[in-house]
């Protein structure tokens, strides 16, 4: 499996950004059934789940980015999504995409070790 990240950039306070990330390797149908996810990770922080789809049915939020942030996913091509707007300094950080298979992400999926396939990660930056 493979997940690749893009769409990071460095933008001012108030901005939006599309974040994609492409994951191969896997069937539509596994990857529609699986926990996929966004997380960060700043220098000095610990990586932080930002949202995530739970086997296609629910989706989950941290609280700071309910309202500004979006995430979804083309389960045709295997590609989820994180779209960002009002984006706040706070916000900047290294960005991963992660996917993790049902039986480990159902009690898991708030956790980075509810998810077993990552990206490499995308540095969003925003400048107040």
């Amino acid at each position: 499996v493979q997940v690749t990240e893009s769409g990071g950039d460095s933008v001012q306070a108030g901005e939006s950004l599309k974040l994609s990330c492409q994951v191969s390797g896997i069937s539509g149908t596994t990857f529609r059934r699986s926990c996929t996810a966004w997380f960060r990770q700043g220098p000095i922080r610990e990586r932080e789940l930002v949202a995530t789809i739970v086997t296609g049915d629910s989706i989950d939020y941290k609280d700071s980015v309910k309202g500004r942030f979006t995430i979804s996913q083309d389960n045709a091509n295997n590609i989820l999504f994180l779209e960002m707007n009002n984006l706040k300094p706070e916000d900047s950080s290294t960005y991963y995409c992660a996917v993790g298979a049902p039986s480990r992400c159902l009690e898991r999926f708030r956790s980075s070790t509810g998810y077993s396939y990552w990206g490499q990660g995308t540095q969003v930056t925003v400048s107040s």
